[in-house]
């Protein structure tokens, strides 16, 4: 991505919740000077220094380009102050929803910058802790497993009982995609593999029980997945290849964990009422689920547990084995 363009995803990327925000403190307290030298006017209002280096930071544009992206993001920032300008003109930040909306921002904001102080600075895992969750999870390092799967794509519309007793017949994925062509049904041809790091491990227990050829139904909407189960081999990764994947995770889950602990001791001293039974039961069930506010933590890395896309969770949903 060119440096132009990362700009110019910075620029408009969070301008709905930027200038609410801006419009909506404007709005409460009236107008500020604000802080820093000013780098230029718009009708009277002052854009700062700190406001571009704020803006450098989240584009996260590298030393060697500041220069360049500074005049850039400096005329982004005239136009959002232009956008601010109208806004107020039209009177958009007395508009209920908008309004609604600043609160929502500020109080996220205010939550989460809490979080990262209370929080502090999360230890970085030790090899200690990085080789035990290696050990203790052998179905994803030491003793993985990797499938290789053909698959037939067909439109699920076509599922008549007609092509589901063809299925049954079958022997092979070959036979299918033959009465397919015998009888006009258009359908594709995929191959693909996965490994035990990247299925639900229900998932990856039945295709490691399958005999080389078995074949299984998925269902995904509006599309139908045969699919040939076609080798299955070892691929072990060894503790160094894991251990930076491991430290991102670990690291991760131990923001998590200080984070609910916060909630649950704020929880503890708090008095909560519940004004109605509907709103009780709600928040019964998410506190049940694991349900949490967003926490402020690094960006969170594919962890070594598993994963799955949209074919794979309807596999766990449920597999139709033959």
């Amino acid at each position: 991505m060119t440096l132009r363009r990362s700009v110019a995803n910075t620029r408009w990327s969070g301008v709905a919740l930027v200038l609410l925000v801006a419009v909506g403190l404007s709005a409460c307290g009236g107008k500020e000077k604000r802080v820093g030298q000013a780098l230029a006017s718009v009708n009277g209002e002052e854009i700062t220094v700190l406001q571009l280096n704020d803006e450098l930071q989240h584009a996260n544009v590298p030393a060697v380009q500041q220069e360049t992206a500074s005049k850039q993001l400096l005329e982004s920032l005239i136009d959002r102050q232009l956008l601010q300008n109208e806004a107020v003109k039209d009177k958009i930040d007395r508009d209920p929803k908008v309004v609604q909306a600043i609160e929502r921002a500020k109080a996220l904001i205010i939550a989460q910058a809490y979080m990262q102080k209370r929080i502090g600075a999360i230890a970085k895992p030790t090899a200690a802790e990085v080789e035990e969750y290696f050990n203790k999870n052998p179905q994803y390092f030491s003793q993985r497993k990797q499938f290789d799967m053909r698959q037939l794509l067909i439109a699920t519309a076509d599922m008549n009982d007609d092509l589901k007793a063809a299925m049954d017949r079958a022997k092979s994925l070959e036979e299918v995609a033959a009465w397919l062509d015998a009888h006009h049904v258009k359908f594709g041809r995929m191959q693909l593999s996965r490994t035990s790091a990247d299925l639900a491990p229900e998932l990856s227990a039945k295709l490691a029980s399958m005999p080389a050829g078995q074949l299984f139904i998925v269902r995904e909407g509006e599309r139908t997945l045969l699919i040939s189960l076609a080798d299955i081999k070892d691929s072990p990764v060894v503790l160094a290849q894991a251990t930076p994947q491991i430290e991102q995770f670990l690291f991760n889950k131990k923001n998590k964990d200080a984070a609910q602990a916060e909630l649950k001791r704020l929880r503890a001293s708090a008095k909560i009422e519940y004004l109605n039974k509907t709103e009780k039961s709600a928040s019964a069930s998410a506190s049940a689920a694991g349900v949490s506010v967003p926490v402020p933590a690094p960006p969170v890395a594919a962890p070594p547990a598993p994963s799955a896309d949209n074919g794979e969770v309807n596999a766990r949903a449920g597999l139709g084995l033959k």
